[in-house]
């Protein structure tokens, strides 16, 4: 993987168009309605919108690259790339968002995992809440709907109801560990973070991108597409590097912060759900362990029940937020592990295997996901 400085060195001569949605069509969709995380004092409306001309002027400093998408550029910022949109979430998340010692935070990359750790997390916190399956949450909504992102429901749909739930402590985004609000470091909450095998990643993030209805132009070719990934630029990229942020977190920390693997939780579930349990503060009792506890959870969150749920099938999208890029279904393609060999070469799989094996060679990640 390139270096920070060869992947923005020029990028400026690669600058495209801004992306249909922008900052300012974001906050239409907005009210002032702050949640309970951010600064003290409710934050009124025409100071958000002062707060967000202060984030444009700033992006419009920082290094443009070509993105994916045609009308949808990369905005460089802190040795990644993010879309403006979401980058001005982040900046707001940065900011604002005030993170207390008993949140959780769910940590990925996107494609690589999120939807279902985030069915798992709440299923384990709120198990006792729902003994009657029925009335879990998850089998009406997705999961998305439960577990948000502090660079985006926070920031541009503050009115949604899990953000005004002073009581949730379930929080997600897909900000490198670097980037993250400094109050979340510095209030000793507890994290997860999964990885997946960065060929499966594009593949899921190219085929769900296909799916994005929010008019930012033409999706590159695959080819295309695969070869600035491997190059870096990438939403929240280059990838390798985010996934090595959270790993040198990680054995700083290894008490905050809890490191996973995709294929390895995907393989067998049940210990991982355990140790996940367990680490959130959550552990299953030997009751429920004899009850079968542990595997009702997994079932329920199973990639298999989720997507065949009503709630996340067909032209399905989000009730609680006033727009939606993608329909509920759009998060529940495959989930398999290596349908990368349906889609890549084996002269791609080599090039990005080789990258892998460069950024990751003496780290100690590849032996502790085994």
């Amino acid at each position: 993987m390139a270096s920070e400085q060869q992947i923005f060195k020029g990028t400026q001569e690669e600058s495209s168009n801004p992306p249909s949605l922008s900052i300012q069509e974001l906050q239409i969709l907005t009210d002032n309605t702050i949640p309970s995380h951010q600064d003290e004092a409710k934050i009124a409306l025409t100071e958000f919108e002062n707060v967000q001309k202060r984030y444009k002027d700033l992006m419009a400093t920082l290094p443009h690259a070509k993105g994916w998408f045609e009308k949808a550029p990369f905005i460089g910022y802190g040795g990644h790339w993010i879309i403006e949109p979401l980058l001005a979430g982040c900046l707001h998340a940065q900011d604002f968002f005030q993170a207390r010692p008993v949140d959780f935070f769910i940590c990925t990359y996107p494609k690589s995992g999120t939807t279902w750790l985030k069915a798992l997390a709440f299923s384990i916190v709120n198990r006792s809440r729902f003994d009657d399956d029925s009335s879990n949450p998850l089998l009406k909504r997705n999961p998305h709907e439960l577990v948000p992102f502090i660079e985006m429901e926070l920031a541009f749909f503050p009115q949604v109801d899990v953000v005004k739930d002073k009581g949730n402590t379930l929080f997600s985004t897909h900000m490198p560990h670097g980037l993250l609000p400094e109050s979340i470091l510095k209030s000793g909450c507890k994290m997860v973070y999964i990885w997946r095998d960065p060929k499966d990643t594009f593949i899921s993030m190219w085929t769900f991108f296909q799916k994005q209805n929010f008019g930012s132009g033409t999706l590159n070719s695959l080819e295309e597409c695969f070869d600035m990934f491997c190059r870096g630029f990438s939403g929240y990229g280059p990838y390798l590097d985010h996934v090595m942020s959270y790993w040198n977190a990680y054995k700083e920390n290894p008490n905050n912060i809890l490191f996973l693997k995709y294929e390895t939780m995907r393989s067998d579930p049940l210990p991982y759900v355990r140790r996940l349990a367990e680490f959130m503060g959550y552990g299953f009792t030997p009751e429920e362990e004899e009850k079968g506890v542990v595997e009702k959870v997994v079932n329920l969150c199973s990639f298999e029940t989720l997507r065949n749920l009503e709630a996340n099938k067909g032209e399905t999208y989000r009730q609680d937020i006033p727009v939606s890029a993608y329909q509920n279904s759009a998060y529940f393609r495959k989930g398999k592990v290596g349908d990368w060999q349906t889609y890549l070469t084996p002269e791609m799989a080599a090039r990005m295997d080789g990258l892998m094996e460069e950024k990751f060679k003496g780290t100690g990640l590849l032996e502790h996901c085994k």
